[in-house]
């Protein structure tokens, strides 16, 4: 049976008025002083790491779509998250999450959890040029598991540019998971006006299932699309939205829908969006 949950109204009604702020957009002129316009958390699917002369903390709202989905809202990749990320000084940045669900059998609710903790070791004392960080955290999904995870950021910035790439490693403290799930993504944005980014994104989840033919998660998948990034001038609020096709490069026998996962779990579309508020004024 087909399920669809997305979160669109409230993410088109905010942009619409953040288009409205910034009629330059539409016409698209050019920009003789490129200001340095960002937000705490451009990506929708890459996270990276926040520096002394970021904003401190943000607390963000994201929601998601997909289709050909047979269990309740929350897994397979569909949820609600509700997060924060803040910058601890010492080039140290935290963040953390927790996904609701509702349960298709008793619509009980559930929820997920991942807090982390990650440091650049190369860059990050300014938001330009290159940053590489490593951290890791725990996580506990849908079904109650706990796992350990580690992290490797990455991102080069500057007036026009932004990249971002993550690879995830989690290791399950429980019987019949993978020894190491292996998640990747990246993502690029160019500046096309001083408020207004755009580029694309990708994903990678249980990748081990490449060389792993009973990998415990279904298998391998993937995802590639365009992203979007809106920064209104002197507001507290950011935006960003980004979706593809999400294709399985590998199929196993064995599921496990209650783990952390940002992609559907069979073949189709998933769109995310994701609202941002400074905590700490525009």
């Amino acid at each position: 049976m087909t399920r669809k949950y997305f979160l669109p109204l409230a993410f088109i009604f905010l942009l619409k008025i953040s288009f409205a702020q910034n009629p330059e957009i539409l016409g698209i002129p050019e920009i003789p002083d490129i200001k340095d316009t960002r937000s705490a958390e451009p990506f929708l699917f890459s996270t990276s790491t926040l520096t002394a002369q970021d904003l401190p903390w943000v607390l963000s709202y994201g929601g998601s779509y997909g289709n050909n989905l047979s269990r309740g809202f929350g897994f397979n990749g569909v949820d609600q998250q509700l997060g924060v990320k803040g910058y601890l000084g010492n080039r140290f940045t935290m963040l953390a999450y927790v996904s609701l669900g509702v349960a298709s059998a008793d619509n009980s609710v559930v929820s997920a959890q991942r807090a982390e903790i990650i440091r650049d070791l190369i860059g990050g004392k300014k938001t330009d040029g290159i940053r590489l960080g490593f951290g890791g955290g725990l996580s506990r999904d849908y079904g109650g598991v706990f796992s350990i995870v580690g992290r490797a950021t990455g991102s080069l910035e500057s007036k026009r540019w932004k990249l971002a790439g993550n690879l995830l490693l989690e290791k399950a403290l429980s019987s019949g998971r993978d020894k190491v799930d292996v998640l990747t993504s990246c993502g690029i944005h160019y500046k096309i006006t001083d408020h207004f980014f755009a580029g694309a994104e990708a994903i990678g989840e249980d990748l081990e299932g490449l060389w792993e033919e009973d990998e415990a998660e279904g298998g391998a998948r993937m995802m590639f699309g365009p992203s979007l990034n809106v920064v209104p001038e002197r507001s507290r609020f950011t935006f960003s939205l980004s979706g593809g096709p999400a294709v399985y490069l590998t199929r196993s026998v064995v599921t496990n829908p209650d783990a952390i996962r940002e992609l559907p779990g069979d073949n189709g579309m998933t769109v995310r969006a994701r609202v941002v508020f400074n905590l700490s004024g525009s």
